[in-house]
């Protein structure tokens, strides 16, 4: 089977390349071509666009870059026909795939499956109707995405979640404290983690709080998660002089070894809970008091971190909008490193999260469920 795979980010590259390791498994016929990132390229097929040229958040970032968002829509049209695709596969990223795949079925006979929802029980929840009219299945990886699609009657196949066997599985688990520092040129001090996004955009606006509010507890070092596919330099020029470091690739690792850690809302937040990392989730907000006083016409979820979404209950802390300054970081930042009570209430949030996402191996049902339902197409004809 040939496989069409889009994945718009450095976790959509993540869930994807797994996914792909999986569908070879299930196929051994498999052939891929993609837009996406280097975990992907490392699984072999054709990269047709990496996420880098791709990763534009928010409406203005939208309207600025509109001829190359324009162009990387049109070049992944081609490529989709040039491939002549079994299937196309979507691995989150909505506003760019809602369109690829309304092309796909509007012109070719060719079955859309969506890997890993776009999040439209928090926002943007008009987008079902673009999912029920051009999306064939939908496999998902959140127990509660099950009952929110049967609300517009859309069955879902719910797969568990790809997070839990990335970190079951991580490398250098074993790691000394002491072995983590040495190889990374840090100090043998107690380290607060920075996961400040993925995205420039989302950097740039959350970074300079973040270090701001880790550095007013100078009994420890503050060290940021590089994200994959930004320049050094750009972390750089955001520091402005100050020396603190930033450690690529081994974002598990800084977070096995932290103290706290102070995450950027997304997947990240659920990758520090199941580390086992106590976090004070933060996001930025454009015009944020006024955000924050219309968010119930525009966010249909009481939580914006995944942490507290999954558990149903706040376990983190989240300082979102006009609550995201340094003064309310640091304060909770306080709690997290000193307060032990506090600290234990956490980690059994953690371990209840965990219990509720259950087992690994969420790409290799998804695979496997891929692969039967092609196979059914084929011997019927379709």
């Amino acid at each position: 089977m040939r496989y069409f795979l889009i994945a718009g980010e450095a976790s959509g590259d993540l869930h994807a390349s797994n996914l792909m390791c999986e569908l070879r498994n299930a196929d051994s016929e498999a052939e891929f071509c993609f837009l996406g990132g280097d975990l992907m390229l490392a699984q072999g097929g054709k990269l047709v666009k990496h996420y880098r040229e791709m990763a534009f958040m928010g409406f203005w970032a939208v309207l600025k870059n509109a001829p190359t968002v324009l162009r990387n829509i049109n070049d992944c049209k081609k490529a989709i026909i040039n491939f002549q695709a079994d299937v196309v596969i979507l691995i989150d990223y909505p506003g760019f795939n809602l369109r690829i795949a309304e092309f796909v079925k509007e012109n070719l006979k060719t079955p859309v499956y969506y890997y890993i929802s776009p999040k439209i029980w928090a926002w943007k929840e008009y987008r079902i109707k673009d999912i029920k009219r051009y999306v064939d299945k939908m496999f998902t990886i959140f127990p509660f995405e099950t009952e929110f699609y049967a609300k517009h009657n859309y069955p879902v196949e719910y797969v568990g979640n790809p997070t839990v066997e990335t970190i079951l599985n991580r490398p250098n688990q074993n790691q000394t404290f002491e072995e983590f520092c040495d190889q990374n040129n840090l100090k043998q001090k107690q380290i607060i983690a920075i996961l400040a996004g993925s995205r420039k955009q989302e950097i740039s606006a959350c970074l300079p709080r973040m270090i701001d509010a880790a550095l007013i507890f100078d009994n420890y070092q503050t060290v940021i998660s590089g994200a994959p596919g930004i320049d050094p330099q750009y972390y750089h020029k955001i520091l402005d002089g100050k020396k603190i470091p930033v450690v690529f690739g081994k974002t598990y690792q800084l977070l096995q070894h932290s103290r706290a850690a102070i995450v950027n809302s997304g997947t990240a937040t659920l990758e520090t809970a199941m580390v086992g990392t106590p976090q004070v989730v933060v996001y930025h907000v454009i015009f944020g008091r006024l955000a924050y006083a219309i968010k119930d016409i525009l966010i249909k979820v009481k939580f914006f971190s995944l942490v507290n979404l999954v558990a149903e209950k706040e376990v983190v802390k989240e300082l979102v909008a006009h609550h995201f300054t340094v003064d309310n970081v640091a304060k909770e930042l306080e709690k997290l490193i000193y307060h032990q009570t506090y600290r234990n209430r956490i980690t059994v949030g953690y371990t209840e999260i965990l219990e509720t996402l259950g087992k690994p191996g969420a790409a290799k049902r998804a695979a496997t469920s891929i692969v039967r339902e092609l196979s059914k197409k084929v011997k019927q004809g379709n």
